[in-house]
């Protein structure tokens, strides 16, 4: 590739759906846009971007390109920074991925640090796909369970999470509350939908009890929690998700196995950018207050 300024547009217009979007972001004419796309694409003989009315949607290509050209402008940005003895700075975009159940913590320090740091547009991706760091996808990604190895990638401990088993107040007046673990049988519980799960306690419940006890099963935590507070069975449930809920009560204590914990993950090449090192370092101070 020998002429960066398009693939530059094509990020841009990756970035902001339109050719006007770009443009205005550029600072050139429309017809540049359109012309740095069109000679992009005959080059390498292959199409970026879907036209549509509503304007120009990333291809599969066009999305390799775009996780691609912000990782090097992530890193030309730091460069600049460092060339201009402007460390402290942080703008431009953070993207940041994690499981959904973790939203809940991580949405108010990301608008914290995002209010300390008005340049700076905050990026939260959640879900349960693994995003790919070496092509840009993000710049810290927060991940459960062992401690991932893929390679290039900076790991470092961040929190444990607590789990729980958890009955809601009208469960346990209507079927009891069992006096430990080895009372389970004629109770009902909530569990993953996928009997593969790799979340420890739900491989633990599957160990437990009975596939006929587990009644009310669930594709993503957030239902799983509704099913609990509604009655549907026996739970798990994060012990700071569950302080949180007075409908509640504790069936047996924690086990160690039951627990998971938390990884800070980022590439090599964008682990010591400003702004990711100013994130993990507010990320990491504010974690020590939380209750989990």
């Amino acid at each position: 590739m020998d002429n960066w300024d398009e693939v530059r547009t094509a990020f841009q217009v990756a970035r902001m759906g339109t050719v006007s979007g770009a443009a205005e972001v550029l600072g050139v004419h429309h017809a540049t846009v359109i012309r740095h796309i069109d000679s992009i694409e005959a080059r390498l003989g292959i199409k970026l971007f879907q036209r549509h009315a509503r304007g120009y949607t990333p291809t599969e290509a066009g999305s390799d390109l775009l996780r691609v050209a912000q990782a090097t402008e992530d890193q030309f940005n730091q460069l600049v920074g460092r060339l201009k003895g402007q460390g402290d700075d942080v703008s431009g975009e953070l993207v940041v991925t994690s499981l959904a159940a973790v939203g809940p913590l991580l949405v108010p320090e990301l608008a914290a640090f995002q209010q300390m740091h008005p340049d700076l547009v905050v990026r939260y991706l959640t879900g349960d796909r693994v995003f790919r760091l070496e092509y840009g996808e993000a710049h810290v990604a927060i991940r459960a369970g062992a401690a991932p190895n893929q390679p290039d990638n900076v790991v470092q401990p961040f929190v444990s999470d607590t789990m729980g088993l958890y009955a809601s107040t009208s469960y346990v007046e209507r079927h009891g509350m069992p006096s430990g673990i080895d009372d389970f049988d004629g109770h009902m519980f909530v569990g993953s939908d996928d009997e593969n799960s790799r979340a420890p306690f739900y491989r633990w419940l599957r160990n437990q009890v009975s596939e006929q006890q587990i009644v009310f099963r669930c594709t993503d935590v957030f239902s799983a929690h509704a099913a609990i507070r509604a009655g549907a069975g026996i739970g798990f449930m994060s012990r700071w998700v569950a302080s949180q809920q007075s409908d509640l009560v504790q069936v047996t204590e924690p086990m160690q196995e039951w627990s998971g914990k938390l990884w800070l993950v980022t590439h090599v090449d964008l682990h010591r950018t400003t702004k990711v090192q100013a994130f993990l370092k507010f990320l990491k101070e504010r974690s020590k207050s939380w209750e989990i």
